[in-house]
């Protein structure tokens, strides 16, 4: 079995070290070559996260990567996926190729799934994966085990990929709701990005509610989109939140807090654009998402951070269930 990761960041680099150094599989990294991290690979195999085993092949040769693979993993921003695998699908044979998408978010502005968007663009959904679920660089490279999930269209291939990738370091579980568990893993970076608000601002002890109602939020948004409203508390969203909401390596949590100390963030925040996608879906649905709406009024409307906490606070009293 052969793997290719496309995209060669934090996330993208770590995968073909698991795989190789972990799983021992022969891996093929790829990334542009006018990309920083790439450079950064090729001139050093290593970067802030990983060294490069030597069976992992870096690349930025497009055509070789999907050449080389049975299956093809794809770590980029979420964002660029349409552009990419429309390029792919145009480009290259991709018939009996098997794709494992590892990104969190939704598309801005459609608000669909990245599966979805890969179906579009013409995957056989059918070939079609994502790997999702809690876990940090830093803490897997130092031998601390997590638990993640593979999900799919297909329950032969999930079961497939779960059972050929699990290892001591990560314990991989079958996923059975592909819609919730995607909306689950996007939407924990919008709580990330409120939890780093309520650092920032000193309000930490909120946090628990924080993880209460906007696991309910998301559980409705789940539902709306056609999903299992349960898979709000599962390992994809829920699961997520130690490594999201309180973890000093989470972008997410990260530019949050530099939000509300008034500082600049210049790493990729996946909950930024998710949030702009996910307010403009639910209002289209008419969904009620309170801790969204108010993410996505400081970022995209310049919304006063206080306000925004306040105006949460001083809605309607209701029963805490189903409300």
């Amino acid at each position: 079995m052969k793997f290719s990761v496309l995209g060669c960041g934090r996330w993208g680099s770590f995968i073909s070290w698991y795989l190789a150094v972990v799983k021992g599989y022969d891996i093929s990294l790829f990334g542009r070559e006018t990309s920083a991290a790439y450079q950064s690979l090729k001139n050093t195999r290593k970067n802030d996260y990983v060294s490069l085993d030597e069976n992992i092949a870096l690349t930025s040769d497009l055509g070789y990567a999907i050449d080389f693979a049975d299956i093809i993993i794809i770590s980029i921003s979420s964002q660029n996926l349409r552009e990419f695998i429309k390029s792919i699908v145009k480009n290259y044979d991709i018939k009996n190729k098997k794709f494992i998408l590892c990104m969190k978010g939704l598309e801005t502005p459609s608000g669909k799934r990245l599966t979805e968007v890969c179906i579009e663009e013409g995957v056989d959904k059918n070939n079609l994966a994502v790997w999702l679920g809690p876990g940090h660089i830093q803490d897997f490279t130092k031998g601390i085990p997590n638990c993640m999930t593979i999900d799919s269209y297909n329950k032969d291939l999930t079961c497939y990929l779960a059972d050929n990738l699990a290892s001591e370091l990560i314990r991989f579980y079958y996923g059975d709701d592909i819609i919730g568990n995607e909306i689950g893993a996007a939407c924990k970076n919008i709580l990330g990005i409120c939890a780093g608000v309520l650092d920032g601002l000193g309000f930490s002890a909120m946090k628990g509610p924080l993880m209460v109602r906007g696991a309910f939020e998301v559980s409705k948004f789940i539902m709306a989109m056609g999903g299992d409203g349960y898979s709000a508390y599962g390992l994809t969203h829920l699961g997520d939140y130690e490594t999201t909401l309180f973890s000093k390596y989470s972008n997410n949590r990260n530019f949050g807090e530099k939000l509300a100390k008034g500082e600049s963030f210049d790493k990729l925040c996946e909950g930024v654009k998710t949030s702009e996608a996910v307010y403009k879906k639910a209002k289209q649905l008419n969904i009620d998402m309170p801790i969204t709406e108010a993410v996505y009024k400081v970022i995209f409307e310049h919304e006063d951070l206080k306000k925004a906490i306040s105006d949460l606070f001083s809605r309607s009293i209701k029963t805490e269930k189903y409300s």
